[in-house]
């Protein structure tokens, strides 16, 4: 948000220099992140000065180019090159003498120098209109009247320039009572004034209304729950023209273009009060009544910018006694009702409108006006009138205009102040000091919070409907702060604590767990917006009232987010990828479902190219030890079947007594081509509350080293190409033998020298006693039965 110092300047008086009151906005929220120069004239015309052309011949060497001298009141004429079409002996003109710097339109500049131009020598530039940046005229130099310029003198002397600073505020949500120059004076005035600094400061008042005869107009207001306030007024008789040059200043100065001098009042108010005000043609309004409510779905209506929109029946609309839309309340004017030229008659609206009804509207239609932006934080009611009246007041001076007859209003409840008891005990808890309660009721005086009664140990207290933000107990001692100074709040020299240990039962324990362990192999964490879009909405969970089109549904998984992360890091010389999320997702099926996952995502190589290891290129394999490594903390035995789901071009899913736990496999390639990216990625999900409803206390015993050592027994087994290695190590595994301590896939074949449909798989078995050397024949009966189980439950054969 732009603040001009000059309009500042109008609401408060303070000696106090502009680099401190922007110190001291930062200090009470309205935070200055920078303050910049503004010119109404780029330059201020520096260094340009009244002269008189005393000769004016042919250039002997260019048919467009004159030679000039010319008197600018140092005693010495100045010669000057001249390519001007009406240059002539005689005239008083603006002339930049060497060293002014001319400024163009896109902002750059050049320096006047003296230089030789087709070999005779220029001292300075005649100018036009438009190098100056007076117009835009181009037409020729600028003739000047002798009698009113004297020669010599500075030109800019003979102009009303502004020269100005501009604070740029980066203002938070909340303050909609700061949105505008009038509410951060009046935050500046309480804060200079709870702290004994001088500052001259009136609140708003209305002005009178100079109005005569009668209007036979009317307003309606079909819901006043959409619209609690309304207010018009009739102005006839008004011109329609440019504003003049003071007020355009004050619009350029915080980036806004002047358009009429009647649009350029409405502007004024909104950002001098904070009061959104809108003008209607009043000719243009059938019936020659106004209404307020909301229209049929799928009405057609044009808006300001030439745009038809299709209505969607829930936004708040300004109807005519027809029922015609002419504006979408609080967000943007129609065409047809608009101020133009030929507009004699206005029906200025002011209002404050129900601001959730203005952000469905808004958002609905992707609009986002310096009046939305205020009616969907909530306006000051109280304001409605006060600034309509000095738009009334400026209208009158400005554009000649007349109000005729009353005010319409519709005001049926009054917007009251929020009642809020305050206890002292409460300020020095949160704040961690004790602050004098007459300090305190000082600072509440100053922010124009009302005193109802002392009470014990504290205050009963009414704060202003205009500050929307302040509702709570909690939100007046942040305001106390605020204005006493965060800065006066000592930091404590010794901070005490009790370490909270997470119960068993508390999820975060496993989550912790499981993110340090990817941490120490490498991985980052990532955290995505739970706002997407998404493709397929069969069972996603909609917004009803959006940011925007690419925010508009809660994710239904973790995967999308993590490939953006990619795709940025890829396309930035970071091929090698291990992530993972912890987070949410959410589906809609019945009933709205929410869990919570922890997903990974790999590629490229798994680890560093190195002169040991060239090529390391991760895979399937390396994802499912990483998923294998977090399941391994959970006592649970897992069984793996194969996933078809579009996400994955391959997948396994990994369950434990019927549920799913895991999903894991390689990114299908559409995914892939969504996101942009040309390699290889693999991606895993685990359910955390289903793994940690398996978790189970972990009592930790010694056990001893084994003093024994271990004996290896591999089996090649020639099987079926459709038998998993799971189906094998289960088998295995449920092998009675108390020597049997592990089982391990080394190598799987398939290729020529096997019959067709056949694959191999070499497992080895480690074999231990833990009480003595194992003996050959315990061994043999081990090996045995193995082979035995995989020749009946999988008809394998044994290698050679």
């Amino acid at each position: 948000m732009k603040i001009s110092n000059n309009w500042l300047k109008e609401y408060i008086k303070t000696d106090l220099k502009i680099e401190k009151i922007g110190e001291y906005l930062t200090d009470i929220g309205l935070e200055v992140e920078g303050i910049d120069p503004f010119e109404s004239v780029k330059g201020s015309l520096e260094g340009i000065v009244v002269g008189k052309v005393l000769t004016c011949e042919q250039h002997s060497n260019a048919d467009k180019l004159k030679l000039t001298t010319v008197d600018v009141g140092t005693g010495k004429p100045l010669k000057i090159v001249c390519g001007a079409p009406n240059v002539a002996a005689g005239q008083t003109v603006p002339v930049a003498v060497v060293g002014t710097k001319i400024y163009g339109k896109d902002g750059t500049s050049f320096e006047i120098k003296e230089a030789k131009i087709r070999g005779e020598v220029s001292q300075g530039m005649i100018c036009a209109e438009d190098e100056m940046g007076l117009s835009d005229d181009h037409g020729g130099i600028m003739v000047l009247d002798e009698n009113k310029f004297e020669v010599g003198k500075n030109f800019a002397d003979y102009f009303d320039l502004t020269n100005d600073r501009v604070y740029e505020i980066g203002l938070t949500p909340n303050r909609t009572d700061a949105m505008s120059h009038y509410g951060v004076a009046r935050d500046l005035k309480a804060y200079l004034v709870s702290n004994q600094m001088h500052a001259e400061f009136e609140n708003a008042r209305d002005t009178p209304f100079n109005n005569e005869g009668t209007n036979d107009f009317q307003i309606e207001v079909e819901d006043s729950e959409l619209c609690p306030r309304y207010v018009g007024a009739i102005i006839e008789n008004i011109e329609v023209k440019p504003s003049p040059d003071w007020l355009k200043n004050r619009l350029r100065a915080i980036g806004l273009s002047p358009i009429n001098n009647i649009v350029d009042i409405t502007n004024y108010i909104l950002h001098g009060f904070g009061q959104p005000l809108h003008a209607f043609d009043a000719d243009k309004i059938s019936g020659k009544k106004v209404k307020v409510g909301v229209t049929e779905k799928g009405t057609k209506f044009t808006t300001l910018d030439g745009l038809e929109r299709t209505l969607n029946g829930t936004e708040i609309m300004i109807k005519d006694g027809e029922n015609n839309p002419m504006c979408i309340a609080g967000v943007f004017g129609g065409q047809n009702s608009g101020v133009s030229d030929a507009t004699k008659t206005i029906f200025l609206e002011s209002a404050y409108f129900n601001p959730v009804g203005v952000r469905k509207g808004a958002k609905s239609h992707a609009l986002n006006t310096d009046a939305s932006f205020r009616f969907e934080r909530g306006v000051d009611p109280n304001m409605t009138i006060t600034a309509l009246s000095q738009a009334i007041t400026m209208i009158a001076d400005i554009a000649g205009g007349k109000m005729v007859g009353e005010l319409l209003e519709h005001y049926p409840a009054k917007i009251e102040d929020h009642y809020i008891i305050l206890r002292y005990s409460k300020v020095e808890q949160i704040l961690g000091t004790k602050i004098h309660h007459e300090k305190i009721k000082e600072i509440l005086k100053s922010l124009e919070i009302t005193i109802l009664n002392d009470i014990q140990n504290g205050l009963e207290i009414s704060v202003p409907a205009y500050r929307a933000d302040v509702t709570r107990e909690i939100d007046v001692i942040e305001e106390i702060l605020r204005i006493y100074g965060y800065n006066k709040i000592d930091s404590p020299q010794k901070i005490s604590f009790t370490p909270v240990k997470l119960s068993f039962d508390d999820q975060d324990g496993l989550e912790n767990t499981w993110a340090r362990a990817l941490q120490s192999n490498g991985f980052n964490e990532v955290m995505n917006n739970s706002l997407t879009s998404v493709k397929d909405e069969t069972d996603a969970v909609r917004l009803l009232n959006p940011l925007s089109g690419d925010l508009a549904f809660m994710r239904k998984s973790l995967l999308e987010g993590l490939l953006e992360n990619a795709d940025y890091n890829i396309k930035r010389k970071n091929q090698n990828i291990k992530f993972f999320e912890l987070g949410k997702i959410y589906h809609k099926k019945g009933t709205y479902l929410e869990r919570k996952q922890l997903s990974i995502l790999v590629s490229g190589r798994d680890e560093a190219e190195n002169w040991l290891q060239p090529k390391s290129v991760t895979d399937f394999y390396r994802l499912k030890s990483y998923v294998k490594l977090l399941l391994d903390k959970i006592p649970v035995t897992l069984d793996e079947k194969y996933l078809e789901d579009s996400r994955f071009s391959d997948a396994v899913e990994l369950t434990a007594n019927g549920k799913t736990i895991a999903r894991l496999g390689k990114v299908a390639p559409e995914l892939l081509k969504d996101a942009d990216i040309d390699q290889e990625c693999f991606y895993a999900e685990i359910e955390l509350e289903v793994a940690q409803s398996f978790r189970t206390q972990e009592n930790l015993k010694f056990k001893d080293i084994p003093k024994f050592n271990k004996t290896r027994k591999d089996l090649a087994l020639l099987i079926d190409k459709n038998i998993t290695y799971a189906e094998l190590y289960k088998a295995a595994r449920n092998n009675p033998s108390k020597y049997l301590k592990n089982i391990n896939l080394f190598d799987v074949y398939e290729g020529k020298n096997l019959p067709e449909g056949k694959k191999s798989y070499a497992m080895s078995f480690d074999l231990l006693n833990e009480e003595k050397t194992l003996e050959e024949k315990d061994i043999t009966e081990v090996m045995n039965s193995l082979i035995k189980t995989f020749q009946k439950e999988f008809s394998a054969e044994l290698r050679s």
